[in-house]
């Protein structure tokens, strides 16, 4: 049931949600916030209690890991009168709590995979914040529809990997309805953190890509909450990112975490390349940690695949053992050599691929027929996929024709298991396995082969000989499109869409020596073994932690609207003006020095029309007409611009190219403040620049009576920034015994004389006599 009521779902795109009342009181969870609202400042005795450098100094918090799913199972009662819920094992979110301290508290907030009667949901929320501290998020069923089968489904899934709707019937075109869903159900999740979470003292963990924009809703309302996001799907170039028509929307959603998880650096580089590219934001990396400045807050990407629970896996092979299921299975695939593939039935998941290289293998080497078998497990899918029949048609077709052709009494080359299979079975098919198969054509992490790894391994402690020792030697095929394949450096890789190289590598694998397979198997478990989901999940913690830690630290304000708010974090030393301080000030000053800057202040710093508008202009006179006011415009222009625009200002003093030229109100004439006027070094940075410009689209250079800047604005962000770094040290070479300095700055280089001063420097040192008591600059960052 929603705790909120919209009477518009534009309001919901927009961030205009309206609060309502409750149809009635819910029972009280523990640990609330009853009155919810802006942290704006913490003073440095309460940050140092909240953050620390140290490894994990969180006894006593508690982390609320918030998912589409809660990890739960649930089925009707047989007398149909309420439900029996437990623990969904397999799930990976269950187990994350073995990563964090023994008295850590660890909540859960989800939806449930069935849907509940709208009077049934009360006492079923309280059953399970009671016996299994989760919360749930009951989304009604026209909602889900559009939220998870429609926005989730048809257009994030899709895009993140890397299938672009050319066509209504080829992925679906962008539905505004379906985003409205989206952000309807990201907030009903919000609400339901909101109803549990004490902010001071709790980390919030958002996982996956139904998820995304929760981050803006979190942070509207608690600016200092500790919320990490970690996304478990691939995260697709930018080129197809920007596809999307809320791609910036997301993109700042998920910028007011503190910490964003991926499993790979390619899917990291590609989250950053797209805030560069749409964001204008640029990254840094500091002792090993990758940041992100985002309005003064460093937000933290980590880069850490996903592991999985080996205890877990290792009690389901004991019980798979004591069911008999690999001796059975092992007596029917006596004399064979097993390839196994465990994939969901998905459009991605590449199954025809692979069914077509076991087709070739068999074709370009004979010997493996009669010999060679591929077991193929497909799960049903878990939503209603994009072109799901046409896949799963296509599949069956492949495998009788390939039976057809290869197979004979008692030899079938392919089997095809079609249906969900339970945990033990799926690890009996591992225990036999030769080879495991994975031809995904784009996938998050897949953790099928750690999986096959571990049951390859067998139980630790097991006697010698016995069926949970494992025979620990084990062979991989991996696409390289895959978030596991980084990490199996001894594994196959393959290009799935190449058929003719997997069916090569799957023969190779089957065909290598023992020794061989069982190095690669050892090299494979020692990473398996030692990255595992605890590992994962603690590492997060700690690096949630440490970026949090450097946030409190800071004063921070609250701004925007919609998805357009952001927290901006300043200095701890940083005090906003008071417009009522300022007023008070320049009435009692006697004299006041006013110096104004240009572009970005009186001038949009995107304008393409760089004259001032009568009215500023009507402004500055009325403001240097005041005889206790000296007035002076500083720019970074040229002296000529400059004579031109404020013709009409004769009371208004000029600072033109950061100072270097200087006209004094009611003056014409123009001093210079350089140490000497030889320009030599010109001809040999104009060369240079001229060379770059010319290589470089999108670039130019401005010409100064001083100095020479080499614009990129309008340049290939990611093209110019290396561009301007080659330049910065080519020109610091030619121009090493020059008086000039060679400097980059905001999407330019410039070379001007060392005796250039910054703006605001002459006036503050030279110029403005003592009795100016009340020196104003008035700037916009």
């Amino acid at each position: 049931m929603m705790s909120r009521s919209y009477t518009n779902l534009l309001d919901l795109a927009s961030g205009n949600l309206p609060l309502a009342g409750r149809e009635k009181e819910r029972k009280r969870f523990p640990r609330v916030m009853t009155v919810p609202g802006n942290i704006l400042e913490l003073d440095d005795e309460q940050a140092s209690s909240v953050a620390s450098e140290n490894q994990s100094t969180v006894a006593g918090d508690r982390v609320i890991v918030v998912a589409n799913l809660l990890p739960l199972k649930a089925k009707r009662r047989p007398d149909n009168k309420g439900w029996s819920f437990s623990w969904h094992e397999d799930n990976l979110l269950l187990r994350v709590k073995d990563g964090f301290p023994e008295d850590m508290e660890v909540l859960y907030v989800g939806s449930l995979p069935v849907d509940v009667d709208p009077i049934e949901q009360d006492d079923v929320a309280n059953y399970l914040l009671e016996k299994f501290k989760c919360v749930a998020a009951f989304i009604p069923p026209h909602l889900l529809e559009k939220y998870y089968h429609g926005f989730c489904k048809k257009q994030l899934w899709p895009i993140f990997h890397y299938m672009l709707p050319f066509s209504g019937d080829h992925g679906g075109r962008f539905d505004r309805s379906m985003w409205e869903a989206y952000v309807a159900v990201n907030n009903m999740f919000s609400q339901k953190v909101i109803e549990i979470l004490n902010p001071e003292d709790d980390f919030v963990w958002i996982h996956d890509y139904h998820l995304m924009v929760l981050p803006t809703f979190l942070r509207r309302r608690f600016v200092r909450l500790r919320m990490g996001f970690f996304l478990h799907s691939p995260f697709p170039s930018s080129e197809l990112y920007r596809s999307l028509p809320v791609r910036q929307e997301i993109l700042k959603a998920l910028l007011n975490s503190d910490l964003i998880g991926f499993h790979t650096f390619d899917y990291a580089r590609h989250f950053l390349s797209c805030c560069s590219r749409m964001l204008g934001l640029e990254y840094q990396s500091k002792r090993g940690y990758i940041g992100l400045d985002y309005f003064g807050r460093t937000v933290g990407i980590k880069i850490m695949p996903v592991g999985i629970h080996m205890g877990h896996i290792e009690s389901v092979m004991r019980q798979a053992d004591k069911e008999l299921k690999v001796e059975e299975l092992k007596q029917q695939f006596e004399g064979k050599t097993v390839l196994l593939g465990v994939d969901d039935m998905d459009i991605f998941k590449g199954i025809n691929l692979k069914l077509l290289a076991m087709e070739h293998m068999l074709k370009e080497h004979p010997n493996w027929q009669g010999r060679a078998v591929l077991i193929q497990i497909a799960n049903p899918a878990r939503g209603k996929g994009i072109n799901l029949e046409e896949v799963q048609r296509e599949t069956e077709e492949s495998c009788r024709r390939i039976n057809k052709e290869f197979g004979r009494p008692g030899y079938e080359p392919i089997i095809f298991i079609h249906r969900t299979l339970s945990i033990s079975e799926r690890m009996a098919y591992y225990s036999i396995a030769e080879c495991v198969v994975v031809t995904a054509v784009r996938d998050g992490m897949n953790l099928t082969p750690y999986e096959y790894i571990v049951c390859r391994e067998g139980v630790s402690g097991a006697e010698p000989g016995s069926e949970l020792s494992g025979p620990k030697k084990s062979m991989l095929v991996v696409s390289e499109f895959i978030g596991c394949s980084p990490s199996l450096s001894g594994a196959i890789r393959v290009n799935p869409w190449n058929i003719e190289s997997t069916a090569e590598a799957m023969n190779e694998a089957i065909s290598l020596a023992e020794p061989e397979k069982e190095l690669r198997h050892e090299k494979h478990y020692r990473y398996v073994s030692t990255h595992d989901v605890a590992f994962w999940s603690r590492s997060f913690l700690q690096d949630m932690e440490r970026t949090c830690a450097d946030h409190f630290r800071k004063r921070c304000w609250a701004i925007g609207l919609g998805f357009g708010f952001r927290v901006v974090a300043l200095d701890p030393s940083f005090k906003k003006l008071s417009v009522d301080d300022i007023v008070s000030a320049y009435c009692k000053a006697k004299n006041r020095a006013i110096l104004l800057d240009y572009d970005g202040t009186l001038m949009p710093q995107n304008s393409i029309i760089k004259t001032p508008s009568a009215q500023v202009l009507t402004l500055l006179n009325r403001l240097s007409s005041d005889p206790q006011n000296l007035v002076f415009m500083v720019s970074g222009r040229g002296r000529d611009s400059l004579s031109k625009w404020f013709l009409s200002c004769k009371k208004l003093g000029l600072a033109a190219e950061h100072g270097y030229f200087l006209r004094w109100p009611q003056h014409e004439e123009w001093e210079t403040n350089g140490q000497g006027s030889e320009f030599d070094w010109m001809e040999i940075a104009e060369p240079v620049m001229e060379s770059y410009t010319e290589a470089t689209d999108g670039s130019g250079i401005e010409r100064k009576e001083s100095a020479l800047v080499w614009h990129y604005h309008d340049a290939d962000p990611g093209f110019g920034f290396s561009q301007a770094k080659e330049m910065l040290d080519h020109l610091e070479s030619v121009l090493a015994n020059e008086p000039v300095a060679v400097k980059s700055g905001q999407l330019i280089v410039e070379v001007k004389p060392q005796a250039c001063f910054n703006k605001g420097i002459i006036f503050l040192f030279h110029c403005f006599p003592r009795s100016f008591l009340l020196p104003f600059w008035f700037s916009l960052f």
